[in-house]
């Protein structure tokens, strides 16, 4: 009998590399994250290698004598790839792919090499274009020569894979084109939050570092359907959802992409008016992965991306423990950005009881007190309470159905200008 072969590719085998400043930790915890992005790409990490010195040298990223090392640890563990943890320059990309003769990448084109694979909508698409567009711009005379002789894979995908004789004009018009594209599509969001303001919807943002377990909180409050893997940016494309609480209440719940450090500024700026959801939200739901040992450097990650986009003044938050049941509850948790923290397991339901009762309070610190004879023939109207206030109670009477609730206050407002008008 023949032997079958197997025809599926091999899966780049890649070295991560670092420097560790002498100012910095977390390095190697930077570098295992590192390797998750690989392994999200599609990617085997093989190996690290770290060296120490004030700052990465500006030819090379590491030192000759350095590099001589990682020459040979490439070919003890036939690696196919190297990847700086940190952003290369065009001379550093260069010469270390003129010395190594690997492939050599950096953390920014991982991700974007990962946001080319989950991008879904038209403006996921748009947005991660226009981020790998300008990363090549700004290394296009380093990259001419280097990407040019790179195949498919890891790092490659996209706009940054192919047509490298393009020069910065053709890239510069593209990005214009884009950019405008984008501009229409906010255009579209803001009439639509616009419109959510007019209706008085209380919205709820998602936030948090990339694969604390926002999609599936959202799944389990609101069986959103949506993809939810144990894998960085396994979702990129927001999602808004509605969630009705206890007392018949709806709000929406908006999941947002997630962060990240050293996230590259290249697809803050193309995300930024997705990543905005958070700033005009009601309110700000911050998921951390209570489990994960890194848990407070990644809650420092997503406050100084929410305070870059100007999303966390006079915003109130709330913020998640997720995982549970992956802890113990003796753990100690805190969060001093926050008004309230929950504890929940989003896996197994655990804490979402409090944690719509903690939405259902903040709703009702937003609304005014109405008390109210409504006519019979008026009677849909308390509908609209249902829908969008807290109902305390209906009485009916001879004159009518005398109404106590909590409403939202534009519909406190429209209430009020018809018995003005009566």
């Amino acid at each position: 009998m023949a032997e079958l072969v197997s025809t599926a590719e091999a899966a780049e085998r890649v070295l991560v590399i670092a420097v560790r400043r002498a100012e910095q930790d977390g390095t190697e915890e930077s570098l295992r994250e590192l390797g998750e992005l690989l392994h999200t790409a599609g990617a085997e990490c093989v190996g690290t290698m770290i060296q120490n010195r004030d700052r990465a040298d500006n030819a090379g990223y590491f030192g000759k004598g350095k590099t001589e090392e990682l020459k040979q640890l490439i070919w003890e563990t036939e690696a196919t790839g190297v990847a700086a943890d940190d952003e290369l320059s065009p001379a550093q990309m260069k010469n270390l792919k003129d010395a190594l003769g690997v492939k050599v990448m950096d953390r920014t084109m991982i991700i974007l090499d990962i946001f080319a694979k989950h991008a879904v909508t038209a403006e996921g698409k748009i947005q991660v274009e226009l981020a790998q567009l300008k990363y090549t711009a700004a290394h296009l005379e380093g990259l001419r020569s280097s990407l040019s002789r790179l195949g498919g894979g890891i790092g490659t995908r996209g706009p940054g894979e192919q047509k490298l004789e393009l020069d910065r004009r053709v890239i510069h018009e593209r990005i214009t084109l884009l950019k405008e594209r984008l501009r229409e599509i906010e255009g579209h969001r803001n009439v639509t939050r616009k419109a959510r303001e007019r209706a008085g919807s209380f919205v709820a943002a998602i936030v948090g570092y990339t694969n604390a377990g926002k999609s599936t909180l959202l799944n389990k409050l609101t069986d959103a359907g949506i993809l939810a893997e144990d894998q960085l940016f396994a979702t990129l494309d927001p999602t808004t959802r509605k969630l009705k609480l206890d007392g018949g209440e709806e709000i929406l719940l908006t999941d947002t992409v997630g962060f990240i450090r050293k996230l590259p500024h290249h697809l803050v700026e193309a995300f930024r008016s997705t990543l905005e959801e958070a700033k005009y939200a009601d309110i700000i739901l911050h998921v951390v992965d209570a489990s994960n040992p890194e848990a407070d450097t990644q809650m420092a990650v997503v406050y100084e991306t929410l305070k870059s986009l100007d999303a966390m003044e006079n915003r109130e938050i709330i913020t998640i423990f997720n995982k549970m049941d992956l802890v113990g509850e003796s753990a100690i948790l805190r969060d001093f950005h926050a008004e309230a923290t929950v504890r929940v397991s989003a896996g197994t339901g655990e804490g979402l009881q409090e944690l719509k009762q903690l939405l259902r309070e903040s709703l009702k610190q937003r609304r005014r007190y109405l008390e109210r004879l409504f006519s019979y023939a008026d009677a849909g109207l308390i509908q609209q309470i249902r829908q969008r206030g807290e109902l305390v109670s209906e009485e009916y009477t001879e004159d009518g159905i005398l109404v106590k609730a909590y409403v939202p206050a534009e519909l406190f407002g429209r209430f009020a200008e018809k018995q003005a008008e009566e």
